[in-house]
């Protein structure tokens, strides 16, 4: 089966193509020749990867499925939220969305937060919706080399190291996206084998 995963993030791709089976097909964007930035719009994770869902179904005619995540803090209502990937402003440049996360809760005491994905997937002229939650906390300064985004500063709970420090396998099995592409994987394997 080919199904498109609807992102230009190579990290992205590269980390749910090492959950899916191999009966799996996993293409990118770049795959499909689609040149287009789909405008993240909505207001919530679920809008978003609705959006850009919708967007490839339409106009690609394929199966697709898209993402979108973001880490909610909670000493600071659940920000940086849906606007986590352009947190400290555009362009999106990770280094300057972890200063200002860190700035910013230098006054609080409360460093819980979770990492929270929600996919779309569009098969079949269906669309069905997952969701991943990984709790943990926000570190005081970055810890690890390995990852991307906010993974040096997010440890998770009931482990000693950060997201940056665990290898890919590890990160997988206990992610947020993890958790939401395993009930994708779940769902296709009982609807298509």
């Amino acid at each position: 089966m080919k199904l498109v995963f609807a992102t230009n993030n190579s990290n992205k791709l590269k980390e749910v193509q090492e959950m899916l089976p191999e009966s799996i097909q996993l293409l990118g964007l770049k795959d499909i020749n689609c040149k287009e930035e789909v405008e993240e719009t909505s207001t919530t994770l679920q809008g978003n990867a609705i959006l850009k869902a919708s967007y490839i179904t339409q106009v690609f005619k394929l199966d697709c499925f898209a993402d979108d995540t973001g880490l909610e803090v909670e000493s600071l209502d659940g920000k940086p939220g849906v606007y986590s990937a352009r947190f400290a402003g555009t362009p999106y440049n990770p280094e300057n969305n972890m200063q200002k996360l860190l700035k910013d809760l230098q006054p609080h005491k409360n460093r819980k937060a979770q990492f929270r994905t929600v996919i779309c997937l569009h098969t079949n002229g269906q669309e069905f919706l997952f969701e991943g939650i990984c709790k943990g906390e926000i570190l005081i300064k970055k810890q690890g080399t390995k990852g991307f985004g906010y993974d040096p500063i997010f440890i998770p709970e009931g482990f000693t190291k950060s997201f940056a420090e665990m290898d890919s396998l590890e990160k997988n099995n206990i992610s947020h996206r993890g958790i939401a592409i395993k009930k994708l994987v779940s769902f296709l394997k009982d609807k298509y084998s």
